[in-house]
């Protein structure tokens, strides 16, 4: 290993990446929605067993909640890595949500349907971080009227004759102080 080499990186490292990631996006949203398609999809399909005694969950409308699970995965994954279309996928969620309680066993048995409404609500309320602004100074140049300066008490210096004082030339013109700048 040369002494340039970083090294293998450490769980830190990726933790704190992980964490910046998750911080740019609707990442619970996310995984709400993800987490309230599985039930949705997988229980029309799922045989419980008891026993001897099996169960089977499978309805007339499979393929409707196949699909509508289907598309809360893909929603979930769209909140994640396009947060563009946050409010649009969250409203789709939503809706989706809502169309499962008739198409699939009661919306995966209230547990998809609940997982989706609050995935789908937090992608619409989700706004991103706005940069950290530096605070602005306020600034107030000496002797101006203010709060603690009376308009009467305002202070302006005498010109020198060898600062080249031009009488036609004010204090707010570019060419103040006799046309020289001043770099500190």
């Amino acid at each position: 290993m040369s002494a340039e080499s970083t090294g293998s990186r450490g769980f830190t490292y990726w933790r704190l990446r992980f964490r910046a990631w998750r911080g740019n996006r609707p990442f619970w949203a996310g995984l709400f929605t993800l987490l309230g398609g599985i039930p949705i999809a997988y229980l029309p399909y799922a045989d419980l067993r008891l026993g001897n005694l099996t169960i089977a969950m499978a309805t007339t409308a499979g393929a409707g909640s196949l699909i509508i699970g289907v598309l809360l995965m893909t929603l979930g994954l769209t909140m994640w890595f396009h947060a563009v279309v946050r409010v649009f996928a969250g409203v789709a969620t939503i809706v989706l949500g809502l169309i499962s309680i008739p198409v699939a066993n009661i919306g995966g048995f209230l547990i998809g349907f609940l997982l989706s409404l609050i995935g789908g609500a937090m992608s619409i309320s989700w706004v991103p971080a706005k940069p950290a602004a530096e605070p602005v100074k306020e600034f107030e140049p000496e002797g101006t009227p203010g709060p603690d300066n009376d308009a009467g008490d305002l202070d302006f210096p005498e010109p020198r004759a060898d600062e080249g004082y031009d009488p036609n030339v004010t204090g707010t013109t570019a060419h103040a102080n006799g046309g020289r700048n001043s770099a500190g």
